[in-house]
Protein backbone atom coordinates (compact mmCIF):
# COMPACT_ATOMS: atom_id res chain seq x y z
CA UNK A 1 0.00 0.00 0.00
CA UNK A 2 1.53 3.52 -1.21
CA UNK A 3 1.71 5.78 1.92
CA UNK A 4 1.57 8.91 -0.08
CA UNK A 5 -1.39 7.84 -1.25
CA UNK A 6 -2.83 7.37 2.23
CA UNK A 7 -1.12 10.65 3.21
CA UNK A 8 -3.16 12.37 0.37
CA UNK A 9 -6.23 11.31 1.39
CA UNK A 10 -6.21 12.31 4.78
CA UNK A 11 -4.75 16.35 3.95
CA UNK A 12 -7.35 15.85 1.47
CA UNK A 13 -9.92 14.98 3.37
CA UNK A 14 -8.86 17.67 6.03
CA UNK A 15 -8.70 20.69 3.55
CA UNK A 16 -12.05 19.43 2.50
CA UNK A 17 -13.93 19.53 5.45
CA UNK A 18 -11.86 21.89 7.32
CA UNK A 19 -12.77 24.50 4.50
CA UNK A 20 -16.70 23.48 4.85
CA UNK A 21 -16.41 23.36 8.80
CA UNK A 22 -15.01 26.99 8.47
CA UNK A 23 -17.62 28.10 6.22
CA UNK A 24 -20.25 26.98 8.61
CA UNK A 25 -18.36 28.76 11.70
CA UNK A 26 -18.47 31.97 9.20
CA UNK A 27 -21.99 32.34 8.80
CA UNK A 28 -22.28 32.52 12.81
CA UNK A 29 -19.81 34.79 12.84
CA UNK A 30 -21.31 37.50 10.29
CA UNK A 31 -24.87 37.70 11.44
CA UNK A 32 -26.94 37.61 8.24
CA UNK A 33 -24.37 36.05 5.43
CA UNK A 34 -26.70 33.57 3.84
CA UNK A 35 -26.28 29.97 4.48
CA UNK A 36 -27.58 28.62 1.57
CA UNK A 37 -24.93 30.64 -0.43
CA UNK A 38 -21.77 30.42 1.96
CA UNK A 39 -21.89 26.64 2.48
CA UNK A 40 -22.28 25.15 -0.33
CA UNK A 41 -18.96 27.37 -1.76
CA UNK A 42 -16.95 26.34 1.47
CA UNK A 43 -17.27 22.47 1.02
CA UNK A 44 -17.31 22.60 -3.16
CA UNK A 45 -14.24 25.12 -3.26
CA UNK A 46 -12.91 23.26 -0.42
CA UNK A 47 -12.93 20.25 -2.64
CA UNK A 48 -11.58 21.97 -5.12
CA UNK A 49 -8.69 23.10 -3.26
CA UNK A 50 -8.24 19.49 -1.79
CA UNK A 51 -8.17 17.79 -5.85
CA UNK A 52 -5.55 20.37 -6.68
CA UNK A 53 -3.16 19.83 -3.57
CA UNK A 54 -3.78 16.16 -3.57
CA UNK A 55 -5.87 14.78 -6.17
CA UNK A 56 -3.14 13.90 -8.22
CA UNK A 57 -1.39 11.05 -5.84
CA UNK A 58 -4.34 9.42 -4.60
CA UNK A 59 -6.96 9.73 -7.09
CA UNK A 60 -8.66 12.48 -4.67
CA UNK A 61 -12.00 10.15 -3.27
CA UNK A 62 -11.61 12.00 0.50
CA UNK A 63 -15.10 10.08 0.95
CA UNK A 64 -15.56 6.62 1.88
CA UNK A 65 -18.53 6.58 -0.28
CA UNK A 66 -16.44 7.64 -3.15
CA UNK A 67 -14.07 5.11 -2.01
CA UNK A 68 -16.83 2.62 -1.91
CA UNK A 69 -17.80 3.43 -5.54
CA UNK A 70 -13.97 2.98 -7.18
CA UNK A 71 -14.10 -0.41 -4.98
CA UNK A 72 -17.19 -1.83 -6.83
CA UNK A 73 -15.19 -0.41 -10.28
CA UNK A 74 -12.62 -2.49 -9.48
CA UNK A 75 -10.74 0.81 -9.52
CA UNK A 76 -8.93 0.02 -6.28
CA UNK A 77 -8.29 -3.07 -4.61
CA UNK A 78 -9.80 -4.03 -0.99
CA UNK A 79 -6.87 -3.26 1.19
CA UNK A 80 -6.56 -0.42 -0.33
CA UNK A 81 -10.18 1.07 -0.01
CA UNK A 82 -9.59 -0.07 3.69
CA UNK A 83 -6.60 2.29 3.96
CA UNK A 84 -7.98 5.17 2.38
CA UNK A 85 -11.27 5.17 4.48
CA UNK A 86 -9.31 5.50 7.36
CA UNK A 87 -7.10 8.28 6.27
CA UNK A 88 -10.07 9.91 5.07
CA UNK A 89 -11.60 9.82 8.75
CA UNK A 90 -8.58 10.62 10.22
CA UNK A 91 -8.19 13.51 8.18
CA UNK A 92 -12.04 14.46 8.95
CA UNK A 93 -11.23 14.32 12.62
CA UNK A 94 -8.24 16.59 12.70
CA UNK A 95 -10.52 19.12 10.29
CA UNK A 96 -12.99 18.95 13.30
CA UNK A 97 -10.18 19.42 15.97
CA UNK A 98 -8.55 22.22 14.14
CA UNK A 99 -12.59 24.05 15.06
CA UNK A 100 -12.18 22.93 18.36
CA UNK A 101 -8.90 24.62 19.16
CA UNK A 102 -10.69 27.48 17.30
CA UNK A 103 -13.98 27.58 18.84
CA UNK A 104 -15.69 25.11 21.57
CA UNK A 105 -17.14 21.60 21.58
CA UNK A 106 -20.93 23.22 20.86
CA UNK A 107 -19.16 25.18 17.66
CA UNK A 108 -17.68 21.54 16.17
CA UNK A 109 -21.56 20.20 17.21
CA UNK A 110 -22.78 22.76 15.29
CA UNK A 111 -20.72 21.45 12.30
CA UNK A 112 -22.64 18.14 12.30
CA UNK A 113 -24.98 17.11 9.80
CA UNK A 114 -28.59 16.82 10.99
CA UNK A 115 -31.99 15.79 9.42
CA UNK A 116 -34.27 19.05 8.13
CA UNK A 117 -37.92 19.59 8.39
CA UNK A 118 -38.42 15.80 6.83
CA UNK A 119 -37.08 14.04 9.88
CA UNK A 120 -34.78 11.09 10.26
CA UNK A 121 -36.47 9.07 7.24
CA UNK A 122 -36.32 11.89 4.70
CA UNK A 123 -33.16 12.70 5.65
CA UNK A 124 -31.86 8.94 4.76
CA UNK A 125 -33.56 9.03 1.21
CA UNK A 126 -32.00 12.35 0.75
CA UNK A 127 -28.68 11.39 1.26
CA UNK A 128 -29.14 8.54 -0.89
CA UNK A 129 -30.42 10.21 -3.46
CA UNK A 130 -27.40 12.89 -3.36
CA UNK A 131 -24.87 10.72 -2.46
CA UNK A 132 -26.26 8.43 -5.96
CA UNK A 133 -26.15 11.76 -8.23
CA UNK A 134 -22.43 12.20 -6.85
CA UNK A 135 -20.85 8.80 -7.32
CA UNK A 136 -23.01 8.42 -11.10
CA UNK A 137 -20.92 11.88 -11.65
CA UNK A 138 -17.51 11.03 -10.47
CA UNK A 139 -17.59 7.41 -12.27
CA UNK A 140 -18.75 8.95 -15.40
CA UNK A 141 -16.56 12.28 -15.50
CA UNK A 142 -13.52 10.17 -14.34
CA UNK A 143 -13.62 7.85 -17.10
CA UNK A 144 -14.99 9.82 -19.89
CA UNK A 145 -13.62 13.25 -19.55
CA UNK A 146 -10.92 13.06 -16.90
CA UNK A 147 -9.56 16.37 -17.89
CA UNK A 148 -12.74 18.57 -16.72
CA UNK A 149 -13.03 16.15 -13.82
CA UNK A 150 -11.22 18.49 -11.50
CA UNK A 151 -14.42 21.52 -11.86
CA UNK A 152 -17.19 19.37 -12.87
CA UNK A 153 -17.27 16.92 -9.03
CA UNK A 154 -16.81 20.54 -6.86
CA UNK A 155 -19.68 21.99 -9.04
CA UNK A 156 -21.25 18.58 -8.19
CA UNK A 157 -20.91 18.74 -4.23
CA UNK A 158 -21.97 22.62 -4.24
CA UNK A 159 -25.21 21.73 -5.95
CA UNK A 160 -25.24 19.04 -4.06
CA UNK A 161 -24.85 21.01 -0.80
CA UNK A 162 -27.20 24.05 -2.17
CA UNK A 163 -30.25 21.90 -2.91
CA UNK A 164 -29.57 19.29 0.29
CA UNK A 165 -28.71 21.31 3.57
CA UNK A 166 -32.10 22.18 4.48
CA UNK A 167 -33.33 18.48 4.00
CA UNK A 168 -30.52 16.55 5.31
CA UNK A 169 -27.75 18.68 6.04
CA UNK A 170 -25.81 17.58 2.67
CA UNK A 171 -23.27 15.16 4.17
CA UNK A 172 -23.03 12.12 1.29
CA UNK A 173 -19.65 11.70 2.83
CA UNK A 174 -19.95 9.62 6.34
CA UNK A 175 -16.02 10.75 7.18
CA UNK A 176 -17.15 14.34 7.02
CA UNK A 177 -20.37 13.32 9.24
CA UNK A 178 -18.08 11.32 11.68
CA UNK A 179 -15.07 13.56 11.98
CA UNK A 180 -17.40 16.20 13.78
CA UNK A 181 -19.15 14.01 16.06
CA UNK A 182 -16.31 12.27 17.31
CA UNK A 183 -14.76 15.67 18.20
CA UNK A 184 -17.95 16.90 19.64
CA UNK A 185 -19.25 13.70 21.11
CA UNK A 186 -22.28 14.17 19.78
CA UNK A 187 -23.59 11.09 17.62
CA UNK A 188 -27.04 12.75 17.00
CA UNK A 189 -28.78 10.88 13.91
CA UNK A 190 -25.10 9.75 12.65
CA UNK A 191 -26.08 6.39 11.60
CA UNK A 192 -27.94 8.10 8.93
CA UNK A 193 -24.43 9.76 7.61
CA UNK A 194 -22.82 6.49 8.24
CA UNK A 195 -25.34 4.12 6.13
CA UNK A 196 -27.37 5.87 3.75
CA UNK A 197 -24.29 7.99 1.77
CA UNK A 198 -22.90 3.96 1.13
CA UNK A 199 -26.51 3.00 -0.23
CA UNK A 200 -26.15 5.81 -2.18
CA UNK A 201 -22.57 4.33 -3.32
CA UNK A 202 -24.32 1.63 -4.42
CA UNK A 203 -26.92 3.02 -6.26
CA UNK A 204 -24.84 5.64 -8.43
CA UNK A 205 -22.45 2.68 -9.55
CA UNK A 206 -25.22 0.87 -10.36
CA UNK A 207 -26.50 3.79 -12.54
CA UNK A 208 -23.54 4.44 -14.11
CA UNK A 209 -22.74 0.91 -14.96
CA UNK A 210 -26.36 1.13 -16.82
CA UNK A 211 -25.34 4.07 -18.73
CA UNK A 212 -21.55 3.25 -19.25
CA UNK A 213 -20.76 2.90 -22.93
CA UNK A 214 -18.18 0.26 -23.79
CA UNK A 215 -14.91 1.48 -25.64
CA UNK A 216 -14.91 -0.74 -28.81
CA UNK A 217 -12.08 -3.42 -28.98
CA UNK A 218 -8.74 -2.12 -30.12
CA UNK A 219 -7.09 -3.85 -33.22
Amino acid sequence: MDTRKLIAEAIGTFILVGMGSLSILATGAMPGSPALVVIPIGFGLGLFAAIAAAGHVSGGHFNPAVTLGAFLDKRIDAMSAVGYVIAQVVGAVVASAMILALSDKAAVAGTKNMPGAVGDGGAFLVEVVLTAIFLAVILTVTKRDAGHAFIVIPLTLLTIHAVGIPFSGASVNPARALGPALVSLDFAAIWIYLTAPFVGAVVGWLAYRVLAVEEPAKG
